[in-house]
């Protein structure tokens, strides 16, 4: 089958990559030309604009889309007078799925059909695939099915879960047609959500690992240092590789993320070459916002996000107020920042 792939990121390029091992032409366009013609010396079709990529195109002609949720809107602008009734319009990345909803209204009146697919997998997805989550109409979903099979991992080495019946579904191969236009980046979106949770949860557990040794520090003695009140109890000097190691074997807690955390720590034990600045690219904003719309309680995917906010000194001016609020109250002065 034969494609055209606009945006040759991070993950736009591997995609390509991997969908040229799965025997499938793909005709790719980016702002870039340095990263259409290092694909093309990889078998990738080039082309020079818009206009050529769908020109290069067969019917009914799809395009799929992996830039930034910014430029969508406007990469649609480009396309769609380009195309023709049944031909279609895929968008991979991490849009609202709210948008989706609007654009496939918009595109619908010109007979021109839209997927989203809500796409995981990052830089590792060449290797092992990507999760899919797509919404779309069922014919047109069924259309791209060789492509969204191709990208997907497969069952690989998964097991089977033990109470599973159904034999109707895709969700084994590592993709699912979630439901209509914006179903996809609705799953995708709450995928996400919960993936600042996790995140959370294991950067959190690891911080308290690390200050188990809290009893050796010495503290000052007054009135603004609250005592350590059983030092004794603080003596360990973990080493903080070697325990992400071991609960990655037969641990309940053991995942992906926690062995992508391994490898890290055991680069870089003191993570010394990251800042802390922890961004968010709107999922886990979205996420809250359905919770709260839909009336659901989500305390933990909320702090969550704001422990990002945080992260990126964007409590600073409320904990400057809290500050001075106790000097004025009590007169305490604040302590020197790298106290404890």
């Amino acid at each position: 089958m034969r494609i055209g792939m606009v945006g040759l990121g991070r993950m736009g390029a591997n995609m390509v990559l991997r969908l040229i091992k799965a025997g499938h032409e793909v005709v790719v366009w980016d702002r870039s030309d340095t990263a259409v013609q290092d694909l093309a010396s990889k078998g990738a079709i080039a082309a020079k604009d818009p206009t050529d990529l769908v020109s290069k195109l067969t019917g009914p002609k799809a395009v799929w889309m992996m830039i930034p949720a910014a430029y969508v809107d406007d990469t649609i602008a480009t396309f769609a007078p380009l195309l023709g009734k049944g031909d279609i319009l895929i968008d991979g990345g991490n849009s609202y799925y709210k948008d989706d909803i609007r654009r496939a209204k918009e595109l619908s009146a010109k007979g021109i059909e839209y997927v989203d697919v809500g796409t995981s997998g990052g830089v590792w997805g060449l290797e092992r695939g990507y999760c899919e989550m797509i919404g779309g109409s069922k014919e047109t979903v069924g259309y791209l099915d060789p492509i969204l099979k191709a990208l997907a991992p497969g069952k690989g080495d998964a097991p089977v879960t033990p109470s599973r019946t159904r034999t109707d579904s895709t969700a084994e191969e590592g993709y699912l047609h979630c439901g209509p236009n914006g179903a996809g980046h609705f799953v995708k979106m709450v995928h996400n959500g919960i993936e600042y949770g996790i995140m959370a949860a294991y950067a959190e557990g690891l911080n308290i690992l690390k200050n188990a040794n809290a009893g050796k520090v010495q503290r000052e003695i007054d009135a603004e240092t609250t005592p350590l009140r059983d030092p004794e109890n603080y003596q360990y000097d973990l080493d903080l590789p070697e325990i992400t190691e071991v609960w990655r074997r037969g641990s309940v807690v053991a995942s992906w993320l926690l062995d992508l955390t391994a490898d890290a720590m055991a680069t870089d034990p003191e993570l010394a070459t990251f800042g802390g600045r922890v961004s968010d690219s709107g999922e886990g904003r979205w996420t809250i916002l359905a919770a709260i719309e839909e009336g659901v309680p989500a305390p933990v995917l909320t702090t969550a996000l704001y422990e990002r906010f945080s992260s990126r000194n964007l409590a600073l001016f409320a904990d400057k107020v809290c500050s001075a609020m106790r000097f004025e109250f009590g007169g305490h002065h604040e302590k020197p920042a790298d106290s404890k």
